[in-house]
């Protein structure tokens, strides 16, 4: 791991980056220590799809599900762009973590997520 401080409109903030391998995005190990709080997310968890896979695909960041690129059925390989986030009005894509079939798509255009939310499952 490593630690750096970053400041962002004079406000210092000392955050830790940790090495990973490349095949999949990390969570981060801790929140800006200066970063405020969030309200917790007013719209309910959907409940899984029935035919839920074994991989399950989860948001790196919180935002608006932009776009939906994958379908349920889809082969897809690893790297591929399954859904396009909105996040600080940037389009962030979430990848396929591995070579696979998309099980479910567990969210729609417009809905709500949280950072850790499982957004699609795959095979």
């Amino acid at each position: 791991m490593k630690n750096y401080t970053i400041t962002v409109n004079g406000t210092a903030y000392d955050v830790t980056v940790e090495e990973g391998t490349g095949s999949a995005p990390a969570a981060p190990a801790a929140a800006p220590k200066a970063a405020p709080k969030a309200a917790p997310a007013a719209t309910p968890k959907k409940a899984a799809a029935g035919a839920a896979g074994a991989v399950e695909v989860k948001a790196s960041v919180p935002g608006k599900v932009f776009k939906v690129e994958a379908s349920a059925g889809q082969a897809v390989k690893a790297g591929d762009a399954i859904i396009i986030l909105e996040a600080m009005k940037m389009e962030i894509p979430v990848v396929a973590p591995q070579d696979g079939t998309i099980a479910s798509i567990d969210v729609s255009v417009g809905d709500a997520i949280e950072s850790g939310d499982i957004l699609a499952s795959m095979n």
